[in-house]
């Protein structure tokens, strides 16, 4: 199937990554579906684009199911399946002690970095695995802190500890119905939630350091080559940094 009869899901798709990766497959040729909770940043991505036609923005909050399966239902109403799903949308929470970490502030990370995103891959399976040609590919987006934590980022991290697990387990779990589900986990990719990093951010032993960050657009191209595998090949997990930001060795 080539990218211009595909059709692609990009949640959180109004800014940052999710933005990059919607232009990347928007360029290439895809029917891409804008989501995420606000309309206005997703109406100047179809704008941007260079085939508008071939769009569609559905403004939806991933914590809520039934907005996901509304999501999932407009996307094969208007373009008959769903090829690829980004699955973008996320949040952080202020850096502050753990300890202080509110319930609230705690609970609108999990419900949008974990709970969201399982709604969408959920929604995704069932779509992926009764269309035809059956099949599709899921693109986790977990963040480096799948693996590395910052200072003062509990939920943050604790939640994308979560995805690397649903990663796998989606993975195990889609064999059977042609679904190839892999992880993109990103580092310091210059969109508005790292502008921090630039003005020095607190690390690991507790200095404060400006720390190196790279174009996001080399996100939005990781993500396009991982959609344009063949559904035979999967990358499981794929990361994509800054060349010279502190992650490697110790901090």
């Amino acid at each position: 199937m080539n990218p211009g009869s595909r059709v692609a899901i990009v949640t959180g798709a109004g800014t940052g990554i999710g933005r990059a990766a919607a232009l990347a497959l928007i360029k290439d040729g895809y029917r891409v579906v804008l989501a995420g909770r606000r309309p206005e940043p997703l109406t100047e991505v179809l704008v941007r684009g260079e085939h508008p036609e071939n769009c569609l923005v559905v403004p939806t909050d991933v914590s809520d199911p039934d907005s996901v399966k509304a999501l999932f239902d407009e996307t094969v109403a208007r373009f008959g399946r769903v090829d690829l799903l980004f699955n973008n949308a996320g949040v952080g929470a202020p850096a502050v002690a753990l300890e202080d970490l509110t319930q609230a502030q705690w609970k609108y990370v999990v419900d949008i970095n974990l709970t969201g995103m399982f709604f969408c891959l959920q929604q995704a399976f069932r779509v992926m695995k009764s269309q035809t040609p059956r099949g599709g590919r899921i693109i986790n987006n977990g963040s480096i802190s799948a693996t590395t934590p910052r200072p003062n980022s509990i939920a943050y991290t604790a939640t994308k500890h979560a995805v690397m697990g649903m990663t796998k387990a989606a993975s195990l779990d889609g064999r059977k119905h042609d679904i190839a589900v892999g992880q993109i986990d990103v580092g310091n990719a210059a969109t508005e939630m790292v502008q921090r990093m630039t003005a020095g951010i607190e690390q690991a032993n507790g200095e404060i350091a400006i720390e190196p960050v790279m174009d996001v657009n080399i996100v939005g191209q990781s993500v396009l080559y991982m959609a344009n595998l063949p559904l035979e090949a999967n990358v499981m997990f794929h990361t994509v940094m800054a060349t010279k930001m502190p992650f490697a060795g110790r901090g």
